[in-house]
């Protein structure tokens, strides 16, 4: 993990007054727990993103951890209220957590503010409870805190995104680009149209394309194909 912050974590603040956003009641529980524990206060654990931004707008708190996707489509609905808390409050401390990296608006949030006071955490960390605790008063203090996991995402986004696909892949969405639809492509292809749906599905997960955009995917898959 990358940290960046002059405070020691040792010496960080302490009874951090926390928002939570959390759609899983378990882990929700849990975490109000993990940091009761270590003698932080949850002023507000909610479920969802409007929740989220009326929390931090009522209670002012010290720091924000919030999960990347929640209700009502589960895909990035944490992160962008991330965003926009940063946007009207630059010095918010905010660190996210979650299961996957969503690069288009991890990368705005990293750059939001002057770049502190921010982290980008898998959640697999949160079972490493002194490395959570850790990016909790590090961000609080100030810190930066990335996930190496997401530093290599972040990076790899300045590749060409079609380097990512197999040969047949590229094959596919050329004819998609084309305008031509799963039947025609396997028609030209000679393969089944359920290989092709499996080639589209795999293409579109590839160019990190979520699913809840599944009517616009494909467009910006071909975007993608024309730019490549």
């Amino acid at each position: 993990m990358r940290s960046e912050g002059t405070e020691d974590p040792v010496n960080a603040p302490a009874g951090l007054r926390v928002v939570l956003a959390e759609d899983s009641v378990l882990l929700r529980e849990g975490l109000v727990g993990l940091l009761a524990r270590f003698g932080h206060r949850t002023v507000a654990a909610v479920g969802d993103a409007a929740a989220l931004e009326a929390a931090v707008a009522e209670h002012r708190p010290d720091i924000v951890v919030t999960d990347v996707r929640m209700p009502p489509d589960h895909t990035d609905e944490g992160l962008r209220a991330a965003v926009r808390l940063r946007e009207t409050r630059p010095d918010l401390p905010v660190l996210v957590l979650s299961q996957y990296v969503q690069r288009s608006y991890a990368a705005e949030l990293l750059d939001s503010g002057d770049g502190t006071a921010v982290g980008y955490l898998l959640k697999d960390r949160v079972g490493q409870v002194e490395e959570f605790l850790d990016a909790v008063a590090r961000v609080a203090a100030g810190g930066t805190v990335v996930d190496p996991e997401v530093v290599r995402r972040l990076i790899s986004r300045r590749r060409d995104p079609l380097e990512r696909l197999t040969a047949r892949e590229r094959e596919v969405l050329a004819l998609v680009a084309e305008g031509h639809s799963n039947a025609e492509v396997s028609r030209r292809l000679t393969v089944s149209e359920a290989a092709v749906g499996k080639h589209i599905g795999n293409i579109l997960m590839k160019l990190d394309l979520p699913p809840a955009q599944e009517s616009h995917r494909r467009v910006l898959a071909v975007l993608a194909y024309l730019r490549g």
